[in-house]
């Protein structure tokens, strides 16, 4: 007998229950605040809006389904199951927090702070919920993701973008090599290299691509293409300046090869879960062959 679908309900803490817990109460929160020119009423309110959308999604599940909730920092400890449909409640970035942790499951956000959040990832409203659950298998858009792997099996997956670099983003050593340019490779001291889909060029990747009036075009989200930049590259005459920028196809990867001590790589802003490499690892990027099945 097949397992009715469960709807799993992700959502984060709010700056207010941060508030809360931190300082004890609501009053010594609203003190603090105070103290610095700051009204806890606003903090307050957003919380407000996003506990009620948590609330009308919980009560638009159907009631013949099974269902469970997870809270942002629990996602890593969290048994994701192949009937699972997964509502994403909050803001843009928790469906890339999710993204790394599912096996084609579909996924839908739900924007708790509609113009404030951007909305690119959390496109739906509450009270459409029901809808979008009775429908979520059936009405998505794959969206590429990016990952890397070591040399030792250590694998990560992420939606928006992969940095390579140092922990506290310093002088990274490393040998930059391309599959689809002749083999191309050269010795780099840069404070990191970015390697983005298509979701990411919405984020850190545009502005990178911004910052330097970069030619080169942005992938859609659905595209199975990368672009990649390295953070200010320093000239030496060791090191040099000549692979900067490019873009990976569906078949191509980047590799770096580990010349520091230690250098880490991280996805989607999470610096706590990263692979760690040592002098003489090499890792390689490129497009992923999973995908985040996203409603529509």
């Amino acid at each position: 007998m097949s397992l009715a679908p469960r709807a799993v309900l992700v959502h984060r803490t709010t700056e207010y229950e941060e508030l809360v817990a931190r300082h004890g109460t609501h009053g010594q929160a609203a003190f603090f605040l105070a103290s610095r020119s700051r009204d806890i009423e606003e903090v307050a309110e957003r919380h407000r809006r996003a506990r009620g959308a948590l609330a009308e999604v919980t009560s638009a599940v159907p009631l013949t389904w099974r269902q469970a909730q997870v809270e942002r920092a629990d996602l890593d400890r969290f048994l994701f199951a192949p009937e699972d449909v997964v509502v994403v409640v909050g803001q843009d970035g928790l469906v890339a927090n999710v993204a790394k942790y599912l096996t084609g499951q579909p996924v839908i956000g739900i924007d708790t702070d509609p113009g404030r959040n951007p909305g690119v990832l959390v496109r739906h409203r509450p009270q459409d919920a029901a809808k979008l659950l009775s429908a979520a298998a059936t009405t998505v858009d794959e969206l590429t993701m990016v990952e890397a792997v070591a040399d030792d099996t250590q694998r990560l997956v992420a939606l928006n973008e992969i940095y390579l670099g140092t922990a506290g983003h310093q002088t990274a050593r490393y040998r930059l090599g391309l599959d689809d340019d002749g083999g191309a490779v050269e010795a780099q001291a840069s404070s990191g290299v970015l390697v983005g889909t298509g979701t990411g060029a919405t984020g850190w990747l545009r502005s990178v691509w911004q910052e330097r009036s970069s030619r080169l075009p942005l992938p859609s989200p659905t595209e199975d293409r990368l672009v990649w930049f390295v953070r200010e590259a320093w000239p030496s005459p060791a090191t040099g300046t000549t692979l900067v920028a490019g873009e990976l196809a569906a078949s191509a990867s980047l590799t770096v090869t580990v010349e520091s001590d230690r250098l880490i790589a991280f996805g989607d802003g999470i610096e706590t879960d990263a692979l760690q490499l040592t002098w003489g690892q090499t890792v390689r990027v490129g497009v992923c062959a999973q995908r985040l099945r996203l409603a529509g």
